[in-house]
């Protein structure tokens, strides 16, 4: 399975970018996929994630700003970031999983390679 993410860039605060993922070669259905970030010397941390049936789930720093959302396919995901802010300057990885709880216990088994999103103030 590859996954490939895009959408990163560089943004003033209060502006929007969308994050896109796709996975190919899948041998499975992916139950469950989602974007972490990594800011520099910080630990890696959960942004949101969405499961084949819909269910999402948000960091508290993302909640009313950042939108997840898939395809019906399942090979897809999004990452809709609006109001964007110094503090969300980081590496954003997807990831995804064929187990439903993968990716919200601490990121699935296939990773992408990282696209950086960079907001000044």
């Amino acid at each position: 399975v590859q996954l490939q993410a895009s959408g990163g860039g560089f943004v003033q605060a209060g502006g929007s970018l969308r994050l896109s993922c796709s996975a190919s070669e899948i041998p499975f259905t992916m139950n469950s996929m989602g974007w972490y970030r990594r800011a520099p010397g910080k630990p890696r941390e959960l942004v949101a994630a969405i499961t084949s049936g819909g269910a999402t789930t948000y960091a508290d720093s993302a909640k009313g700003r950042f939108t997840i959302s898939s395809i019906s396919s399942g090979n897809s995901v999004y990452l809709q970031m609006n109001n964007l802010r110094p503090e969300d300057t980081a590496v954003y990885y997807c990831t995804a999983d064929n187990l439903e709880k993968a990716v919200v216990a601490g990121g699935g088994l296939y990773w992408g390679q990282g696209t950086q999103v960079t907001v000044s103030s």
